[in-house]
């Protein structure tokens, strides 16, 4: 179990955080693409089909958390996160050295540093980030030339196969999945910067991914079909909750 020492410290320079002016400048020649969407959208193996390529730097964030063994592998220090002591990240956080980060379940703190996207930069690569839909707002309000990718399913019974595809999930717990999502979907459907596209294959979404980060814009036909599925998910994601109550 993790603990937090410092709470109420993250929590005073938390509320209402902004990078520093430093932090912002370096921000600028920086290439952002942001992954965003539901549980089982697939947007890790998208991330690793577009790292094959080659051609991205993968932002890894920085946590308090300690390193945890997943399925006998022990994680390690900037592979899948940088792990930080609290007094290191706090300084950070207080010097405005994040573009973005959060107090996870009380427990932790995790968030994206200026330092891992400066990295990218220096690079000449785009730096590749998965984040929450909560995050992707704080990012937007800084960096509002970063690519927000929505990504989705291509149909509400491929979503469950892929959300079970790991075992069978207890009825409240694909509840609590199927309305976070409907809170993130209509969220995203309210905003004007994000990109939808509908997940089909990960290697052709990855193409597609690259090609419109290698253009610098996006694809708005396929936007405006990807919203109509999107639509879709959320009238099969209530029909089913409602019968499932």
């Amino acid at each position: 179990m993790n603990e937090l020492k410092h709470i109420d410290e993250f929590r005073r320079v938390l509320t209402d955080y902004h990078p520093s002016e430093a932090a912002r400048q370096a921000l600028k020649p920086v290439r952002l693409v942001m992954l965003v969407g539901p549980t089982s959208s697939g947007k890790n193996t998208i991330i690793g089909e577009l790292l094959g390529i080659g051609t991205y730097h993968y932002v890894i964030s920085d946590t308090t958390r300690k390193p945890r063994v997943n399925q006998g592998v022990q994680e390690q220090d900037g592979r899948e996160y940088w792990f930080r002591n609290e007094a290191e990240l706090l300084a950070d956080l207080e010097a405005g050295r994040f573009l973005e980060a959060a107090i996870i379940h009380d427990q932790q703190v995790s968030g994206t540093s200026i330092r891992e996207l400066v990295a990218a930069d220096k690079e000449g690569k785009p730096a590749l980030h998965e984040i929450e839909y909560v995050g992707a707002e704080i990012v937007h309000a800084v960096k509002p030339d970063a690519f927000f990718i929505f990504v989705i399913p291509p149909s509400f019974d491929e979503w469950m196969v892929r959300m079970r595809g790991r075992g069978e999930l207890p009825p409240d717990e694909t509840r609590r999945r199927l309305e976070s999502a409907t809170r993130e979907i209509t969220t995203a459907l309210e905003r004007d910067y994000y990109f939808f596209i509908v997940n089909d294959t990960y290697v052709h979404t990855a193409r597609s991914v690259d090609d419109m980060v290698k253009a610098g814009k996006y694809d708005t036909a396929g936007d405006e079909q990807a919203r109509i599925i999107a639509r879709q998910l959320l009238a099969d994601t209530q029909a089913y909750l409602n019968a499932n109550r």
